[in-house]
């Protein structure tokens, strides 16, 4: 091997290693998540339903709606996997593995959607 392939395969390889994450963000992840999943919550709740019938006031409930659901996905899907190492270990095959995700998935959305 070359010196400029073993120096190049030792600069590929420091790039690619992992890097750890700052302590504190997925908490602060989190935070954001919620506050977007809120503040979505807040403006679509703030709409008024007869404004509907002239469509240049439906950007800002749709945009509402779109943040709402991105965050809110975002949010649960962030739950579910820092859970996922305990039901992988708790789990006796990938078939329980599977339920315990799906029901933790239904819990976090029952969670986070507004109560009505």
């Amino acid at each position: 091997m070359s010196t400029g392939a073993a120096e190049f395969e030792s600069l590929l390889r420091r790039a690619l290693s992992p890097v750890e994450p700052p302590a504190g963000l997925d908490q602060r992840l989190e935070q954001t998540l919620i506050s977007l999943t809120e503040l979505a919550q807040d403006e679509l709740d703030a709409w008024e339903l007869s404004a509907m019938r002239d469509p240049r006031n439906w950007a800002r409930p749709v945009a509402a709606a779109v943040v709402g659901v991105s965050a809110g996905s975002a949010l649960v899907a962030l739950r579910v996997r820092a859970r996922h190492r305990a039901r992988r270990q708790q789990s006796s095959d990938v078939f329980e593995l599977t339920r315990r995700t799906l029901r933790d998935v239904a819990d976090e959305a029952r969670r986070i959607l507004p109560r009505g």
